[in-house]
């Protein structure tokens, strides 16, 4: 075991080194469509969470698994310049994950992804110190046995856990019992309950796992949480969108910045979608990250999407 510092947030999950290339029009099948830029820049879904709260102010630890070309030696850097303590494993030969993002001119993003499979993070690979000398874990499930090791850790050690799920893994049911806020995309609680509808599936989800809070991110509709006693919905925050790319990382990393800080949920909820917003107004994953002040400022001032939420009772599960 190592001596690893105290952190604010430690994350297991993914990173990847991502191609942002802006179209005009989306291509249909069997066409040719030119582009003039592409941008090659760090994201991946928990490691641009623990970025973008490093940013704000908080001690992050990242501990994820990378190749040995150039496209790591990116992702360290980064790391370093902005004091992550970052715990990478590195595999000889392998190439780190890519993605490809196709951008339209709504900037609503497509993603096309490749991860050499010795790139899964495995459970005996962590380091259970990395994990409990957190204030919070933050984890993606990719890596399911992973995961769900180092949420068992840090649920014994009375460390809240948060989750992004968008894909219903081999394994994921088991990492769920042991998650405290549990806020994945729109369609994952209805898939996981096979139930169509989405307040019935956060109340279900709620009550089979026992977190503490569940809820799904719903892009232009906002958020919708359950809490094991009402519903909280805040809508989204209206803005000329550049790329839509890691809008759900950098919800995460706001929800954990605002439970860190101790906030009521709705104010959770209102500067995750806010610093969602804000990144959508930029290319890549982590280009429109702003400062933490900026964002609550610009939180008083800017509209939002019409509530679309029907605040009518449902049955308890």
């Amino acid at each position: 075991m190592t001596d690893s510092p105290r952190v604010d947030l430690v994350g297991v999950g993914l990173n990847a080194t991502d191609t942002v290339i802006a179209l005009a029009e989306f291509p249909v099948s069997g066409s040719k469509v030119e582009y003039r830029t592409e941008t090659v820049m760090p994201g991946g879904q928990v490691a641009s969470t623990v970025v973008a709260c490093q940013t704000w102010g908080l001690r992050t630890r990242y501990v994820g698994k990378l190749g040995d070309d150039n496209a790591a030696k990116v992702h360290a850097a980064e790391f370093a310049r902005l004091g992550v303590d970052a715990k990478l494993i590195h595999v000889t030969g392998a190439a780190s994950p890519k993605s490809l993002i196709l951008v339209d001119r709504d900037g609503e993003r497509t993603v096309l992804c490749r991860r050499d499979e010795r790139l899964i993070l495995r459970p005996e690979e962590l380091d259970r110190d990395w994990i409990v000398n957190a204030r919070a874990l933050h984890v993606d499930g990719y890596d399911t046995a992973a995961a769900t090791v180092a949420a068992g850790w840090a649920r014994a050690a009375g460390i809240p856990v948060i989750a992004d799920l968008d894909e219903t893994y081999p394994g994921v049911e088991e990492l769920i019992r042991n998650i405290d806020y549990l806020i994945v995309s729109r369609d994952f609680p209805c898939r996981l309950m096979a139930e169509s509808d989405l307040k019935k599936a956060l109340v279900r989800m709620q009550v089979r796992y026992k977190c503490r809070l569940t809820a799904a991110t719903l892009g232009p509709g906002g958020v919708l949480a359950w809490d094991g006693k009402q519903f909280c919905y805040r809508p989204a925050y209206r803005v000329p969108v550049v790329d839509t790319t890691g809008a759900g990382d950098i919800f995460h990393a706001g929800f954990i910045y605002g439970l860190l800080q101790g906030w009521t949920l709705e104010r959770q909820l209102d500067f995750a979608c806010a610093a969602a917003a804000m990144n959508c107004m930029a290319d890549g994953a982590r280009g429109g990250i702003r400062a933490a002040d900026l964002i609550e400022g610009w939180m008083a001032t800017e509209p939002r999407y019409e509530d679309s939420f029907d605040p009518a009772p449902i049955p308890t599960a």
